[in-house]
């Protein structure tokens, strides 16, 4: 991915497609955009607060057998 620079610590990109990667892995949708050095980039994130404030990334914990359950043998 080629990234402009940042903004606010949020990667710059070149094109569309790398904004809305980056905005999927980070749980946002869409892009925006910004001028930066002169020069247009793309960001992830409908909005910059959206992308200041990304979705929280889902943990799981992991499942432990009850006392009360069986294991079958």
């Amino acid at each position: 991915m080629a990234v402009i620079g940042n903004i606010d610590g949020i990667p710059l990109f070149t094109t569309v497609q790398e904004a809305l990667v980056w905005a999927q892995a980070n749980g946002l949708s869409g892009y925006h955009m910004h001028t930066l050095q002169g020069v247009t980039g793309y960001m992830g994130g409908s909005t910059h607060s959206q992308a200041r404030n990304p979705a929280p990334t889902p943990t799981t914990t992991p499942s432990t057998p009850s006392a009360n359950s069986s294991s079958g043998y």
